[in-house]
């Protein structure tokens, strides 16, 4: 470690967000960046505190001491080296992931400044390609065996090309028309720009990796042919199905899911047409978002971006604990405390402990959701609390509603022990993270079975 001291000298740093004023006019990113010199000085911050809780708190188990203090030294191709070792994709998670490494920190425990991982990481990645660090690794010895890939998101991205530099031929089937999955059609580009994705993908053909797209597989093809054409199949389809809300109402025009908007608003970005009755819009409306996580948070956000006229975000469950610290989840566990993200900043209502009761609507279109206050009781039998009535039901005026209340945990059909599960499509819902450090692991099992 270059600067012991560092930490005691430097305060916490972040590149902060466009101007509110700018960026809700465009979806570009709205995350700035720092110049070289403060950003070498925010990775000095990182201390020798002997047991490195970020490594610990990370899936990936990322290696933030060495890269940071190397990045620290101007040895960008070194920190590269290091931060890609463990982390095939550093350039996702350094703008989308929530930095459970940094929750971590011992100086978040000291100061609650910690070293800023998230940003250090997407620094040291766009220098790499910037500078010629990152090439496509054209070397790899072919063992003779396939491994078919199912889905394109993190998850199957991370076990595809895994898999591919452990020497398999693997080939990644997508329904969609490109490879991504949520990072392409769930988060909004103002957080991640879709080249980016682009720019990852090309070298990844280049290695090798062969993309098959606009093509589902059922449980039926890979039952009975995949399953045999190839020596494993990785199942990595994520949790396609969104949790409804199955009230009065529900058929009306102008309820939809989170993902319908954010999906269709991505391809429009990238130059996908749709008919006046295709589209989904904001401009000029009352949104209501259903759900506070932070597929609700990108449904804000890009209603800013559409024009609306108000946006209001309703959740079901308590407000959570303001400030840094979470009692109920110390440190260095990841706090479940009250999150404003740069949507949030942008303009919203927030409210909590709000139950949705009916979808109101005139002629079949929207017009406001009849919703009551609600509370949260123990429940004598043990388990989860029970919910009880409040105050008097009231309508928010609303002519577009958003449900972002997350997605069901899929379940499987029996299948043949060459076929694995990763990812969302494994463990459910949750973060990007989780999803590639999934895809690694499986990759790890595949490779095994298959040199027995």
């Amino acid at each position: 470690m270059g600067n012991p001291k560092a930490f005691l000298e430097i305060h916490r740093q972040e590149a902060g967000y466009r101007p509110i004023h700018d960026r809700i006019h465009d979806f570009g990113e709205v995350e700035q960046t720092l110049n070289t010199r403060e950003r070498r000085q925010q990775a000095s911050r990182c201390m020798d505190c002997g047991v490195p809780f970020c490594h610990w708190a990370c899936p990936l188990g990322n290696k933030a001491p060495e890269w940071n203090d190397a990045l620290y030294k101007g040895e960008w191709e070194m920190a590269y080296r290091l931060l890609n070792s463990t982390n095939p994709f550093p350039e996702f998670t350094g703008r989308i992931c929530p930095a459970l490494c940094e929750k971590a920190c011992v100086l978040n425990r000291y100061n609650h400044e910690p070293t800023t991982n998230r940003e250090n990481e997407a620094a040291i990645t766009e220098m790499a390609y910037q500078e010629g660090f990152i090439q496509p690794r054209l070397n790899v010895r072919r063992n003779g065996k396939s491994v078919a890939v199912i889905g394109a998101g993190p998850a199957g991205l991370a076990a595809a090309n895994e898999l591919n530099m452990l020497g398999y031929t693997v080939t990644v089937f997508e329904r969609n028309e490109a490879a991504g999955g949520l990072l392409r059609y769930g988060i909004p580009n103002f957080k991640l720009n879709k080249t980016l994705i682009d720019r990852r993908l090309q070298l990844l053909e280049q290695e090798g990796i062969e993309f098959r797209y606009g093509e589902s597989v059922s449980y039926d093809a890979i039952l009975s042919q995949l399953s045999k054409d190839y020596s494993a199949v990785v199942l990595a389809t994520g949790t396609p199905t969104a949790r409804d809300l199955k009230v009065p109402g529900r058929e009306l025009k102008g309820v939809h899911f989170a993902l319908e908007l954010l999906s269709q608003q991505n391809r429009i970005l990238a130059g996908m047409e749709f008919t006046k009755t295709e589209r989904i819009s904001a401009k000029g409306k009352d949104v209501l978002v259903i759900g506070g996580g932070d597929t609700g948070s990108d449904c804000i956000g890009t209603a800013h971006r559409q024009g609306c006229k108000s946006v209001t975000q309703i959740e079901i469950m308590p407000k959570p604990v303001e400030g840094p610290e979470d009692p109920q989840n110390p440190w260095p566990n990841y706090p479940r405390t009250l999150k404003t993200s740069s949507s949030h900043e942008e303009g919203c209502i927030r409210r909590w402990n709000i139950n949705t009761l009916e979808f109101l609507g005139k002629d079949g279109k929207l017009t406001g959701v009849k919703v009551q206050e609600i509370d949260w009781e123990p429940n004598p039998a043990g388990g989860r609390p029970l919910m009880v009535e409040k105050g008097t039901p009231e309508i928010i005026k609303a002519e577009i509603v958003l449900l972002a209340m997350g997605f069901l945990k899929p379940e499987h059909p029996q299948l043949p022990e060459n076929v694995f599960v990763c990812g969302d499509a494994a463990n459910g819902a949750s973060l990007v993270v989780r999803a590639m450090a999934s895809g690694k692991k499986i990759a790890s099992e595949v490779n095994q079975f298959l040199s027995k």
